[in-house]
């Protein structure tokens, strides 16, 4: 059971400290140990304090929605910073921008982009996580990813420095996206739309959204796709093809709707998750003569 620390009554912390807390409670696939210090900060400013205070070698893992993430059985040996209900604002900056904070789930942004009648981040409606971990990995969805989206972003260093970047400041490919020295996170981003007067960009984001709860696990513990896309192919096919749909260890299973999702049931453990991802991308290379590269994140002890 998680306790409160006795730096969140530091006036200093106005958000919650929490120690030795599960973040099976905290990510998608509802499985991994505990974290050493587990901090929700109550505003920007609180954050950035908390960061100034932090030992310069402390291990930090930011955390949005908890997708895209696989925390191992033996727990993560630093300070999580969950960001998803603290950064939360979003706004218009004149006709052909929108600044997004980095806990922002996706989902709203897309919205929030469409009721304003701005093209450019439907595909953000098929994101699974947060403005933050969508430019970490530079998340995509339906052809659309997010850094061409980018115009700057704030970005926050060790002992809490705050700075606004430029795109060229980091280099960015395929679901992967190089951080400068010292960087820490994501404090939010200006993203360029433009105008959908007569609605096509919408319509077509209602056909995706349509699409994805058709043909993907929406609803069950999942950490959105699991492998990258090789070039010129799909990791759906390729796992279907050598007969993996359906195929289950221990508490995880590959998705008998999408053999890119891997789902979980209740007594899990992360060991199956990560057991699982190996037997995929074994028999792929035996059977397909393909090397898959997982899309998710691993990180923690083994028990």
């Amino acid at each position: 059971m998680s306790r409160a620390s006795p730096m969140a009554r530091a006036p200093a912390v106005r958000g919650r400290l929490l120690e030795r807390e599960p973040l099976s409670a905290h990510t998608s696939w509802r499985v991994g140990g505990v974290a050493d210090r587990y901090f929700e900060p109550a505003d920007r400013d609180d954050l950035l304090q908390f960061i100034a205070r932090l030992p310069a070698k402390e291990a930090v893992l930011w955390l949005g929605l908890g997708s895209n993430l696989l925390v191992r059985d033996g727990g993560f040996r630093g300070t999580v910073i969950a960001l998803h209900g603290a950064l939360d604002g979003l706004t218009t900056a004149g006709d052909y921008e929108i600044y997004a904070e980095a806990g922002v789930h996706c989902a709203r942004l897309a919205k929030f982009a469409q009721q304003r009648k701005r093209a450019g981040l439907g595909f953000m409606a098929g994101i699974p996580g947060t403005v933050g971990g969508a430019l970490a990995m530079n998340a995509g969805a339906w052809g659309g990813e997010t850094w061409p989206q980018v115009v700057a972003v704030e970005a926050v260093f060790r002992g809490g420095r705050a700075e606004w970047l430029a795109p060229v400041d980091f280099h960015w490919g395929y679901r992967h996206v190089e951080m400068p020295p010292n960087f820490l996170g994501f404090l939010g981003a200006r993203l360029r739309v433009s105008a959908d007067d007569n609605g096509e960009h919408e319509r077509e984001t209602r056909e995706w959204l349509a699409k994805r709860k058709a043909t993907q696990p929406v609803g069950k513990p999942s950490a959105g796709s699991t492998f990258r896309n090789p070039p010129g192919d799909y990791a759906a096919r390729l796992i279907e093809s050598c007969g993996l749909k359906g195929h289950r260890i221990g508490g995880a299973q590959v998705s008998t709707l999408h053999a890119n999702f891997i789902v979980t049931e209740d007594g899990a453990r992360a060991a199956d998750v990560e057991a699982l991802i190996a037997h995929i991308r074994h028999v792929v290379r035996e059977q397909g003569g393909v090397e898959l590269h997982p899309e998710i994140r691993v990180v923690g002890e083994a028990p």
